[in-house]
């Protein structure tokens, strides 16, 4: 990120309190496509594909990423610390063996809001935490998810 767009990697590493994204841990092939890994016991071995899930919480955010990831040669790797990645796509709209991938600003999900239905459910599928004050906490609260 640094080689592309020194500036965005500066905000997006130097944030210490409210962070506008969230980045899954690599995702291998399993059985279960509706699982999603937290951990791995032991090194993805060379040339598994992979893949993870960006979650951002700046509609600005996503135009940023979105031309840093245009950017990207496919032809040469694509460094997270020593590891060299090679980036075959980048999907941000529904797919069949990706349905999670989607992009809603804050304003869709407003307009697409029943003005009747005053009731949500929300699964998190990936460990999460949210901050008060100084302090992580596991437990959501109105509060601390709509802060």
């Amino acid at each position: 990120m640094k080689s592309v767009d020194p500036e965005l990697a500066t905000f997006l590493h130097a944030q210490t309190t409210d962070k506008a994204f969230t980045l899954s841990v690599f995702q291998t092939p399993n059985r279960d496509r509706n699982l999603l890994q937290w951990q791995h016991d032991r090194s993805i071995p060379t040339g598994t594909p992979c893949w993870w899930r960006i979650s951002l919480l700046d509609d600005s955010l996503f135009a940023k990423l979105a031309h840093l990831w245009l950017s990207i040669d496919p032809n040469q790797p694509w460094h997270i610390g020593q590891v060299g990645l090679q980036m075959v796509s980048v999907i941000s709209t529904p797919q069949s063996e990706r349905n999670w991938a989607s992009f809603s600003t804050y304003q869709q999900l407003h307009t697409q809001a029943s003005s009747t239905e005053r009731q949500i459910q929300l699964s998190f599928y990936t460990p999460t935490t949210f901050r008060v004050s100084k302090y992580d906490c596991a437990l959501p609260t109105k509060e601390t998810v709509f802060n």
